[in-house]
């Protein structure tokens, strides 16, 4: 799969590595990456996590109500509670990272 200049997989990119590998058209391949996206997404939204086997899992995690600073003045603001996401490569995908 080709990589845009600064190493980013994009849409296209995927709905075309689709259109090569499996052969559909390029616009089934295109809407078979935005309906994959959009399970992800959805999912996501609804509080659940996202494991996918030999890749990785995309799991949110609750931030408590914590105390910041600003870093130019020095003065201490609430940072309000929040969800965030966070991605853990498998042990397969951080192998062939490291390799």
């Amino acid at each position: 799969m080709a990589t845009t200049a600064a190493g980013s997989v994009t849409r296209a990119d995927l709905a075309d590595a689709v259109h090569r590998e499996i052969g559909l058209s390029r616009t089934e391949s295109a809407q078979l990456v935005e309906q994959v996206l959009d399970r992800i997404s959805d999912a996501l939204i609804a509080g659940g996590n996202i494991k996918i086997s030999s890749f990785g899992s995309f799991v949110l995690r609750s931030k408590g109500l914590r105390v910041g600073r600003n870093p130019k003045t020095g003065v201490e603001v609430p940072i309000e509670p929040r969800t965030v996401l966070t991605f853990r490569p498998s042990q397969l995908l951080r192998e062939a990272i490291n390799k």
